[in-house]
């Protein structure tokens, strides 16, 4: 970069499938309504002995744009991923810029595990018969081989796994690719994490993922910062940010959703899945320090919040000793469950509609909440004027991330 400063960084494109509707519109739509998605999940490979609750996506629709031979042979994961990422394409138009400076970075590993799990189901008694396209399918990768071979995409391409913060971690990625200069446009995805009842079975065993208490109703059971919460509720999605240089963004009719401001990763030096406050605090207060934002200054915090019995406590008390108990809190995962490798990025465009909309979505079953003294968004959606915003997520292995973003002139 001329003079070596970093470039101010935008966001300029969001593409969005969750359990509550495929692309933004529909996905805005029911989030500010608090409709869920929550059952018994049924997709083959995810039943087991256990009834399960969980959130599903609907029957996919596909843009025309799409190779239809590439869809038949990508797994669920890529089906979603490039459906998804048509939508922050052309929201981006991107078939404007040179594809040789355009990056993709996907956020997630492991995340095919239900077709791997059937694949081995299907041919474990007739190993010689596994189709030859297994030996590159089973790879994360091949989610990267599909999008840029889809998209034209040239330049950098690769995957970042962070567990449950994957999202956020693809995202800070992808913002540091542009101010390295390796390219002008960073597309960052938070892929559909697959899961399989092998996973599921372990989460529950493990005391993360609920619901015990709650196990013949669905719709009560994800209940993040409620005192009645039991764990968290996996929901499929999959979320796409464009991120670029502000001053690369004159293409566009439409002003950028927002400028991204801060951001901090730190690790906890700890293998196992339980928090630390002590993380937590430390990436809030950094991606303050490099937003060059007063805590006061925040308007708005989108958590990690999963309903974890010891994480939602932790969390708030980080938040509670950085100053940040005045700003609205709501809880994404109460509408739409937990995305595990896709939370951080559908979150990030969930705090982006709610700031082009100055509206806040409701938090579903926050009824009691942990505690009483935070500026909670409850059970209906609230008009703020949104500046400044803060996005957390957390991982298991001592992962945390924090991002701040501010708000750009209104898109017409």
């Amino acid at each position: 970069m001329k003079n070596y400063e970093k470039p101010e960084l935008v966001v300029t494109g969001i593409g969005v499938t969750s359990a509550i509707g495929q692309g933004k519109a529909a996905f805005a739509s029911a989030l500010f309504k608090g409709q869920h998605a929550f059952g018994v999940m049924q997709r083959p490979g995810r039943r087991g002995e256990a009834s399960i609750i969980g959130a599903e996506l609907p029957p996919l629709s596909y843009p025309n744009a799409l190779s239809k031979r590439m869809l038949r042979t990508a797994s669920f994961s890529g089906q979603v991923a490039m459906v998804t990422l048509q939508e922050a394409w052309d929201d981006a138009q991107l078939d404007n810029v040179d594809p040789s400076r355009i990056g993709l970075v996907v956020g997630g590993s492991n995340f095919q595990q239900r077709e791997l799990f059937q694949t081995y189901e299907a041919y474990r008694d007739k190993m010689c018969f596994v189709p030859p396209t297994y030996g590159v399918s089973f790879m994360d990768t091949d989610l990267c081989g599909l999008c840029t071979e889809q998209f034209g995409i040239q330049g950098l391409a690769y995957t970042v796994g962070g567990a449950s913060a994957s999202g956020q971690v693809a995202i800070i990625q992808a913002i540091e690719a542009i101010q390295a200069d390796r390219v002008d446009v960073c597309i960052a995805m938070g892929a559909l994490m697959d899961i399989s009842y092998m996973e599921c079975q372990a989460l529950r065993s493990l005391g993360a993922m609920g619901s015990d208490r709650y196990a013949d109703e669905p719709a009560m059971a994800c209940r993040p910062f409620d005192q009645s919460r039991d764990g968290f509720i996996y929901g499929e999605s999959c979320g796409v940010v464009v991120i670029e240089r502000a001053d690369s963004a004159v293409r566009l009719r439409e002003k950028p959703y927002a400028k991204l401001a801060g951001w901090d990763m730190g690790m906890d030096r700890n293998r196992n899945p339980n928090p630390s406050y002590e993380g937590e605090a430390r990436v809030i207060r950094r991606a303050l320090e490099k937003a060059k934002l007063l805590p006061e200054e925040i308007d708005y915090i989108n958590p990690h919040g999963t309903g974890s019995v010891v994480g939602d406590e932790i969390e708030i008390k980080a938040l509670q000793d950085c100053k940040l108990s005045h700003a609205y809190i709501n809880a994404t995962k109460s509408i739409i469950g937990h995305g595990l490798s896709a939370a951080g990025t559908v979150e990030i465009i969930a705090t982006l509609l709610q700031m082009s909309e100055s509206r806040l979505h409701p938090t579903r079953n926050l009824e009691e909440p942990i505690q009483l003294d935070c500026n909670w968004v409850k059970n209906e959606s609230v008009p703020a004027i949104i500046h400044n915003t803060m996005n957390l997520s957390m991982g298991f292995g001592g992962i945390n991330t924090a991002i701040c973003m501010q708000k750009c002139e209104s898109r017409i």
